[in-house]
């Protein structure tokens, strides 16, 4: 049961670093902040590994090339899915976008029937539907068009990033799983240390063709920067962690309890407040994706 608190604290260092990164979004811009997780997180996520394997006397795992393409393709899902998520937060609250970011159990389920042929049985339906008619009340005013119109820009970053974060989820649990040796502790901080390695390398480069400013930016806000480093490897290894403890279901099922912790963040540190139908919608949403992930086989 070591899953559970591990998962709780993955859920609040998670929030905590959302929103340090949402912070840095409007001084470096929405790929310079993104890259911030990774570049101040991979000093923090090697000494992790280090620390656990100077503890522990383990080797470091045998790296195989099904263990690597599963991290590559968990790395780039990443890389999208954090853009997408902080561009949805510069025109709506954070505890909205970190609800849309929930749906991704119902997109995941959605993209396997329409591209692998996997099967979606009757509760699994009805549990969609009840997601996706949360999604509706959060994202849409009746009878203001217009309004309903520029809501659904923001509402599809979010749900795009979630979609992102879900297939970041399995890429890392199928390279967590795919490390033929170690304790679930230094597989799961092996594979950060590389996925950050992997993101750093790549989302830095691109930075320093097309975006310098944004690259040497992070430079002069060192103190948000490590914040935001820190708390984002040490979400990232708790979530790793629990992905090597258990199904990711089970993980994603208690994740849930992050939209409450960003609920209460963005009314006491940003002053936003949800209105009672945004509020109707999260509890639609969040009870629908927990109905799927329950009538799973």
């Amino acid at each position: 049961m070591l899953w559970i608190p591990v998962t709780l604290a993955a859920a609040l260092a998670q929030t905590g670093r959302n929103a340090a990164q949402r912070g840095l979004t409007e001084r470096l811009g929405t790929l310079g902040a993104t890259n911030v997780r990774f570049l101040y997180g991979l000093p923090f996520a090697c000494a992790f590994l280090a620390l656990a394997l100077w503890a522990s006397g383990a080797p470091l795992p045998t790296l195989t090339p099904r263990a690597l393409t599963f991290t590559v393709l968990g790395a780039l899902a990443q890389i999208g899915a954090t853009a997408l998520m902080l561009q949805a937060m510069r025109t709506q609250g954070f505890g909205i976008v970190t609800a849309w970011l929930k749906i991704e159990p119902v997109l995941v389920a959605l993209i396997g029937w329409a591209v692998l042929g996997e099967p979606l049985t009757l509760p699994m339906l009805a549990a969609i539907a009840v997601a996706v008619a949360g999604v509706l009340v959060m994202t849409t005013k009746p009878g203001q068009a217009r309004s309903m119109l520029a809501d659904l820009r923001p509402a599809t970053l979010g749900l795009l990033a979630g979609l992102a974060f879900g297939l970041s989820a399995i890429g890392f649990r199928g390279a967590i799983t795919a490390l033929p040796d170690g304790s679930f502790l230094i597989r799961a901080l092996t594979i950060l240390a590389l996925a950050l390695a992997l993101q750093t390398l790549a989302l830095g480069a691109w930075l320093a063709v097309k975006d310098r400013a944004a690259l040497t930016g992070s430079g002069k806000a060192i103190l948000p920067c490590l914040a935001a480093g820190f708390l984002g490897a040490l979400a990232s290894a708790l979530w790793f962690t629990g992905f090597a403890l258990t199904t990711a279901a089970n993980v994603r099922t208690l994740a849930l309890v992050e939209v409450v912790l960003a609920l209460l963040l963005a009314r006491f540190a940003f002053g936003q407040r949800a209105t009672a139908r945004q509020l109707t919608g999260i509890g639609v949403l969040l009870s629908g994706v927990l109905l799927l992930l329950r009538a799973q086989p």
